[in-house]
Order: C-alpha cells, then sequence, then structure tokens
C-alpha cells in the first residue's frame, strides 16, 4: 500500500474543493482549502519525499501552465489527468509526465469509447495510460460518472469490466465521487471490491481523514490498493499530518 500524493489545480491555483460542486446549476464550486504556494512547492516536496505515482489534475481550463510547471519540478514522479486527448497526451508526456490518465476523452456520451481508448493507447502506449475510474453507486452497482460527475454512464464497475480495461492501460484511478473532498471516511465496499477484482496497480482516492481510515483501508483491501488523501492533510488545509502519513505508509510497503 503506498501513498499517492496529489495536486488538484482550479483556475491556475492549487486547491481541494468537493469535486461534485464543479459545474453546479449555480456555480458555487466548494472549496476547501487554497493554497497560498504553487503547484512546484507540493512537486518539490514530493520529490523531497520519493512519492512516486501521485497525480496533477486540472479541473478545467487555465491550469496548463500550472501542471506543467509542476512535471517539469518532478520530472518522472507525476502523473497528469484532466482534458488529456491522445492529440496533446504526448506533450504532458515530454514535459514530464509519468504517465496520463484519461476519463472523458474515453466516456462520452454515457458510453464507453472504445474508438478514443485505442487512439490514445496507440498514441502513447498502454503503460503510458492510467484509466480514471470515478464512480457513483446505483441500484447497489458502481458506475463510472462523468460531465465533472454529474452523468452517469452505462460502464458499471465490476470485475469483467475491469479486466477488459486491464488490457488497454498500466493502472486505475478510482475516485470514490460520493464522498470525495468530505472527509468522512472511505466507501468500506467499494474498496473491499477493487481489492478482489483489480490486478494491475489501482489507486482509491475519496474521503479518507484519519489514520483509523489508513488501517481499516489497508485491512479491508490487504495493502493491494494505494491511497491518495486530499483535503485532510494538513498541507492542504486539515488536521492529517502528512509526514505522519508518509511514514506510516512507507512502513507498510
Amino acid at each position: 500500500m503506498k501513498f499517492r500524493p496529489c495536486i488538484d489545480l482550479h483556475n491556475g491555483k492549487v486547491k481541494q474543493i468537493v469535486g461534485e460542486t464543479l459545474g453546479s446549476s449555480d456555480h458555487k464550486v466548494i472549496e476547501n482549502f487554497v493554497s497560498e504556494h504553487d503547484s512546484a512547492y507540493y512537486a518539490s516536496m514530493f520529490q523531497r519525499d520519493k512519492l512516486t505515482g501521485g497525480h496533477v489534475i486540472m479541473l478545467g481550463g487555465g491550469n496548463e501552465e500550472a501542471a506543467l510547471h509542476a512535471l517539469r519540478t518532478y520530472p518522472g514522479g507525476l502523473q497528469i489527468g484532466g482534458g488529456i486527448t491522445a492529440d496533446n497526451a504526448a506533450q504532458y508526456l515530454e514535459a514530464g509526465a509519468s504517465q496520463v490518465i484519461v476519463t472523458s476523452y474515453i466516456f462520452r456520451d454515457g458510453e464507453l469509447d472504445w474508438g478514443n481508448l485505442q487512439r490514445i493507447v496507440s498514441a502513447v502506449g498502454k503503460e503510458k495510460l492510467v484509466i480514471d475510474l470515478s464512480c457513483k453507486q446505483r441500484d447497489g452497482k458502481w458506475f463510472v460518472v462523468t460531465n465533472q460527475w454529474k452523468t452517469f454512464s452505462s460502464f458499471e464497475v465490476n470485475e469483467a469490466n475491469l479486466r477488459e480495461l486491464e488490457g488497454c492501460c498500466s493502472e486505475f484511478l478510482v475516485h470514490a465521487v460520493d464522498v470525495e473532498g468530505k472527509r468522512t471516511g472511505i466507501l468500506e465496499s467499494l474498496v473491499s471490491q477493487l481489492a478482489e477484482w483489480v490486478t494491475i496497480p489501482t489507486t482509491y482516492a475519496g474521503g479518507a481523514r484519519s489514520f483509523e481510515d489508513l488501517e481499516l483501508f489497508h485491512r479491508l483491501t490487504g495493502g493491494k490498493l494505494d491511497i491518495t488523501i486530499g483535503s485532510a492533510l494538513d498541507i492542504f488545509g486539515g488536521n492529517l499530518s502528512y509526514e505522519e502519513v508518509v511514514s506510516y505508509c512507507n512502513r507498510l510497503e
């Protein structure tokens, strides 16, 4: 179980927000934290602590410069997501991204777009591709959601579908949308099922807020999944010690 750090960018600044409020009808984005530091500050921190496989996420437009700054500060140490397509993926890899992350490019009009998936695999290769499966629960099942997490797709997150996607990418990033940014605890049923289903590196994001949550996560997954923590960390305005989380997870590797 590795700790995967994150740098979320919104309007060019490092922020922690409640993801479901992006693109809301009243345009009121709930911000948990807005940093006084730039993206390179956090990239340098993660490089210093030898954390790999973290992700930079561009939440909407106007974040490209900040994203590139982070990637160039820590070349080979960070993944990049948000608006990635087959046409622009290479430029981010050339700028220092270890891998590119895709969601909306391959999930279009409520369906998995196999054509676009094959295009980006052809453009960068499966080893450089991470598929983000941001999902919500409906009728006891998990479905990928798109359009800033507002629209349910028909793609169910289950063992058969994950197995098929594993042939096209090197990792999964799974956002538990219902708890993302809310510091209400991990979704136990989702992480337990993911640990049973996946056979490639998979990072879970959503709700973690304490060492009790980390211990529960490790127990439920048997250390098979990695975890991201955002707004609960003290470096992002929370109460959970970033340094202690890094030390804790390093001991588990």
